[in-house]
This record gives C-alpha cells, structure tokens and sequence, in this order.
C-alpha cells in the first residue's frame, strides 16, 4: 500500500471481486459511493464484504461509483473520525444529496493515539486531493466557514452532548402518548453547543419516525427558528440530508397559525433560541395572542427548548427564569444544564475574564494564552488587522454586538466611526449574516 491512495472504479460486481487480492481488503479504510447528485460515505475494515452489502441495498442502486480512502496507518479510530469529518463536509460542500443516516454512538468526540496528525493533517490531504480530482467543489477554508457546516446534524458530538441527545431521544419515546404536553428545557451559554445538539436529536427523530418499529414511527416533527437567516440554513441542509425536508423548519408565529387554522397538534416541536420567543402581541407580524411560548406547548405532545437568559434581546422578547418558570408551573418538564465551553480554545483565566467582562467587571488581562488577546481603541484599526490575519490564515473574521440600528425598512444602516464604514447586520447573496 502507498502511503495515501484514492482509488477509484465503478460500482458494480466486477469491480468489487477485483478487491479480493488487494492489500487492503481486510484493512481498515474509507470510502464513499456516489452518483453525479447522491453519495454514501462509510468506513470498513472488509471492504468487498461490505460493498457486497451496499449492491443488494435498494437506496445505492442509483449510485454508480466507488471511490476508496486508504492509508498504510489508517486504524478504526482513524477511520472513524476521518468518515465522519468527511460527513460533515460533503454537506457543506453542497455538490451531492448524502444518503448517510445519523451516525452510532462510535461518533462521539474522543481522542486516540496521533489523532492531530489524521484529524488535521491527514485529512487535509485527503480533501484537497478529492478537490484535486474534482469529486467535490470548495476549498476546506470555504466549507469551515460555511453556517451548514456549522450546523451538521453529522457532527462529532462530546460525551456531555451524546448523554444530552439519548436523554431527549428517551423522553421522546417514553412521553410521546402521555395526555399532558411535556417540556425538556436545555439550557447552556453561548458557545457550549446546544444548536448541535438540537440538529442532531431532530435528524434522529426524522429517521425514527420512517422506522416502523419505532415508538415515534410516522411523527410529525418541527424545528422552530427565530431568524430568517436560520431558517434558511436548515433548510439549505434539509436539501442534502436525506431525512430532513424544508417544510420540518418553520418560525413560531408561523408555526402557531397554521396550527390554529388546522387545529392540529404537532407530536415533537423543538425550538431553538427560546429566549427570543416573544413574550407579548406582535399584530405588525401577525402574532395576536400573549405568550410564544404558551401557543407552542398549546399545539404540541412534545416540547424541547433551547434557553439562554443571557441572550435575551428585546422587551417584546423579555424573559428571564421567573417567567419561564412560571409558564411552566404545571407543566411535567426536564431540565439538562450543558456546561462545557467548545466555541473557544483558551484557558480557564480567558473565559473568565470574558464572564466577568460581560458582568460589567473588568480584571488584568489574561497572560500566556495560546493565541493573541488584544483590546483595539480604534474598529478601523482593528479591521485593518482582521483584515491582513484572513489574507494570511482564513477565517479571521469580525463581529459586533446587537447594539447598533438596524430597521426592516430595506435599507442598509452603517457603523460608522474613526475612518471605519461598514454595513451593519445585512446578508450579501446567499451568505448569511449570522
């Protein structure tokens, strides 16, 4: 075996007696079987066996190419990570629909023996040769950045987080037929990974309610979002994901009127952002009653929020603990608290200077952190900055707070100061503001 090779060859019985004699016939590897619009993508340590497999399944009869993955020093853990990142960004990438179902519990998050070298170095490799030879479009960079990539229901998840979704899954199918609405309330900071959790679960009860044995089988299940620009993003991976449709995704003012004009109960609604429910009428947007929320757990079997005080933006929207609690004082309800910071790689000391910073207290900055930490008296120089790191490294990017005008009239509000001009919360072609 070369060190790296992609091999490719069609996908038909021929090709696949041709691998009894190869090398790496019983060795662990990767693999993905496509079309010019579908692909599956999988790991195997008994390739010919499991293509085998693949030619007697119904959903790979369209699919006419094989292309195999494979490394002298792949391992099951290599493979593993290596699968699943290739998931995540043949999603983003947007060139084929994926057949891949949610992945196992082998998905969860965890280091192995060199895995810098496969998770990083190895794997860039692979795709920027698949790039190469044209089996995908865009450049790792471009994916990364990309808000399908960040929302992959495909996505390694932590221990924390895979404990969190079997919680919501069991609650699913243990409350499902009970008479009184039940709410599993999630709740964590920016940053500790809620929204992935939630496309997860969501894919995962997608699939469950195709499966005939299952306590979920034929649910009708909705993701609830606040922003257009969310709202568009689930839908864009509701487009290549195979369980997903775009009409699971939905606003809640949306959501609650087509439920009154039915007059029929969704079984599992999530909702993501619940701090951003509104907390009184909104007749400007068609919203008539008092209580987002109230309406949502009035047309649901299942409720599932994501709630954050700490994000809370508008007094249409105001909440704090008292009032969620006293929403659902009556209600049977669960709470799951995600406490692990996964946006940010620094020290303990910087995430506390930052929750302190946010508290209105500011100490010494932080010292020997693994990346540069500066405060800027000037947006134009910081921008100028910003600026040159992406021209060298990608991904330098700047954001601002949700204190600054902006008015649905259509027109563009800028941030103006010390020789800085820039448009402020506005979406350029199909790039999402957030």
């Amino acid at each position: 075996m070369k060190t790296l090779e992609i091999k490719s060859m069609a996908f038909n019985k021929t090709s696949i007696d041709s691998l009894y004699s190869q090398p790496y016939s019983n060795y662990p590897i990767v693999y993905f079987i496509n079309s010019n619009t579908i692909v599956y993508i999988g790991e195997t340590v008994a390739v010919r066996n499991r293509m085998k497999n693949h030619l007697k399944n119904p959903e790979r009869k369209s699919l006419d190419k094989l292309t195999l993955i494979i490394h002298e020093k792949f391992n099951r853990s290599a493979t593993y990570n290596i699968e699943t990142k290739l998931i995540n960004y043949f999603l983003a990438d947007e060139r084929y629909k994926l057949q891949n179902k949610s992945q196992t519990a082998n998905s969860v998050s965890h280091n192995y023996y060199e895995k810098p070298f496969y998770n990083e170095e190895l794997f860039n490799e692979i795709w920027d040769q698949l790039k190469l030879k044209d089996y995908v479009t865009h450049s790792r960079e471009v994916i990364e950045n990309k808000d399908i990539f960040k929302l992959s229901p495909f996505k390694e998840l932590s221990a924390d987080q895979i404990d969190l979704k079997d919680k919501i899954i069991d609650v699913c199918q243990t409350r499902i037929k009970d008479e009184k609405p039940f709410v599993f309330l999630i709740k964590g900071e920016a940053g500790t990974g809620k929204s992935v959790v939630l496309s997860a679960v969501f894919n995962r009860l997608k699939e469950l309610a195709t499966e005939k044995s299952s306590d979920l089988h034929n649910n009708n299940n909705y993701i609830l979002v606040n922003h257009n620009e969310m709202l568009k993003t689930y839908q864009k991976i509701a487009g290549k994901v195979k369980a997903l449709k775009k009409n699971n995704f939905d606003k809640p003012t949306s959501f609650i009127n087509k439920r009154k004009k039915s007059n029929k109960k969704a079984d599992i609604v999530l909702v993501d952002e619940a701090h951003l429910l509104l907390t009184k009428p909104d007749r400007f947007n068609n919203f008539e009653e008092n209580n987002h929320l109230e309406e949502i757990m009035k047309y649901s079997k299942i409720v599932i929020l994501v709630f954050d005080d700490k994000q809370v933006l508008k007094m249409k929207s105001y909440w704090d603990i008292d009032k969620l609690n006293n929403i659902l004082k009556g209600t049977p309800s669960e709470e799951y608290v995600l406490k692990n910071q996964l946006r940010m790689r620094a020290s303990h000391e910087m995430i506390h200077w930052i929750d302190q910073f946010i508290e209105k207290r500011i100490l010494p900055l932080p010292s020997e952190e693994e990346f540069k930490f500066k405060i800027f008296d000037s947006a134009a120089k910081m921008y100028k900055e910003i600026r040159q790191k992406n021209k060298e490294f990608g991904l330098a990017r700047m954001v601002s707070t949700f204190d600054y005008i902006h008015k649905k009239d259509g027109k563009t509000y800028y941030i103006e100061e010390d020789h800085y001009k820039l448009p402020w919360n506005t979406t350029e072609g199909d790039t999402s503001w957030a």
